[in-house]
């Protein structure tokens, strides 16, 4: 029973009995009686002027909860002249008129903060309370290469490439840096923040690629540069040496002559052999900038094939050709790319068991070219590691080929990558984005 209805029935209840004592005293004293009456019309109309007064606080209530209900924070009431409910008003207009100033600063903070995130060139990765994505902005969906209709409602460690196995393992509250590709280098953070009531996750990542590229080539360059001076300046004066030496040999005799010859012959060769891993470093720094000229793609590729056939051969590995009708010629430094082709081919040959075979693919629109072998795949640990300078998965391998590759692909403006997919196999792409077509070539 609402408390206007239990007003209304006290008020019948009383008059009532009002009603049936005044009835007695008809009988007593009929002016008492008039007079009694009298007095119980005047009270009536009082009740009604009280029930009036009591009624309009709790319309205004009652219309205030329903638009707070709606968040209607537009309406305002108007004062009536009684002090009591005119305060009651005074207070509402005031909490209306704050609730909405807050709900406009409200919107407005919203508004640019949806605005900063799809303008972020970081990328943002919105996560429900049960860790699925709930959102993307525009540079994350560019990072994993989907639209937010195709990650939304999925779990971490089922996005797209790379990108599942790298933050689905991605601790709380932290961040960590993280190489999924071995080329580019990204900062991820997995902050937390409060959305009604409840603790909820965002992903920020960042791209590092250029600067970290950059300190990473200032810091080998340094030390290849101080390493060469160093190696090369004594390898000079030992082999000054050991060529002095080469004049005792006569006056020695017959017996200890062969030994000392061979002896020296080992040192020097060694100093060679020093010397020329020395120079492979050093290539490395002395990169020249590309000087590019239109090159027929299928004709470069056709000589690498009659240079490495004999290695082929002889590992018994099938050559295998899937090249598109027509390619635009490309805009390449011919020397470095070739010194590219060759590295890679000799990768995948060395990667790939006897019997086994290299694809070569190419594509005409855009030019794009793709190595691909059937050996040994890419584990995830070494992905992350395999354009770095001096890594090398092979027993004597030093570690600059991948490195030699990467940048002169840098330098080219050629995007690549290599890494082996779900089917076992590994290719290597490269994208020629800044290719001119001269002529279709066949």
């Amino acid at each position: 029973m609402t408390l206007r209805s239990k007003f209304i029935l006290t008020t019948i209840l009383l008059y009532s009995a009002m009603g049936v004592l005044a009835w007695q005293l008809l009988t007593y004293n009929k002016w008492l009686f008039v007079a009694s009456e009298v007095l119980i019309l005047v009270s009536l109309i009082f009740t009604a002027s009280l029930y009036a007064s009591f009624v309009r606080p709790l319309n205004l209530i009652a219309a205030g909860v329903e638009s707070i209900r709606d968040r209607d924070f537009s309406i305002k009431f108007m004062e009536t002249g009684q002090k009591e409910v005119d305060q009651l008003i005074h207070v509402y207009n005031q909490m209306m008129d704050e609730l909405r100033e807050q709900r406009v600063t409200q919107t407005e903070k919203h508004f640019l903060l949806e605005r900063l995130i799809e303008a972020s060139p970081s990328g943002i990765i919105l996560l429900d309370t049960y860790d699925r994505v709930a959102g993307v902005n525009p540079a994350a969906a560019l990072l994993l290469q989907a639209s937010g209709k195709e990650v939304v409602g999925k779990p971490l460690d089922e996005l797209p490439s790379h990108w599942g196995a790298s933050l689905g393992k991605l601790p709380k509250d932290e961040q960590r840096v993280i190489r999924p590709n071995g080329i580019e280098t990204y900062r991820c953070r997995k902050i937390r923040f409060l959305d009604r009531g409840y603790h909820r996750y965002f992903i920020l990542v960042e791209e590092l690629t250029q600067e970290l590229l950059e300190k990473e080539r200032n810091a080998y360059e340094k030390l290849i540069r101080m390493m060469s001076h160093e190696i090369n300046n004594s390898i000079g004066a030992v082999n000054s040496i050991l060529h002095s030496f080469s004049y005792f040999s006569p006056q020695l005799n017959g017996d200890t002559r062969p030994d000392f010859d061979e002896a020296l012959q080992v040192c020097i060769t060694r100093n060679q052999n020093l010397a020329g891993f020395m120079a492979n470093f050093a290539n490395v720094v002395r990169i020249p900038p590309p000087v590019k000229q239109p090159t027929d793609l299928h004709q470069l590729l056709h000589s690498i094939h009659r240079l490495m056939l004999p290695s082929f051969e002889r590992k018994q590995v099938q050559w295998e050709w899937d090249l598109a009708e027509q390619v635009p010629a490309v805009c390449m430094d011919v020397q470095q790319m070739e010194q590219v082709l060759i590295n890679v081919v000799k990768n995948a040959l060395e990667a790939t068991d006897t019997g086994g075979w290299v694809k070569v693919r190419t594509s005409a629109s855009p030019p794009q070219l793709d190595i691909e072998d059937n050996g040994k795949p890419i584990s995830p640990e070494v992905q992350e590691k395999l354009f770095s300078p001096f890594f090398s998965t092979k027993t004597n391998g030093q570690g600059i080929g991948l490195t030699m590759i990467r940048e002169i692909l840098l330098h080219h403006h050629f995007p690549f990558s290599l890494q082996s997919g779900t089917d076992g196999l590994t290719t290597f792409h490269i994208a020629f984005t800044e290719s001119t077509t001269v002529a279709a070539l066949h």
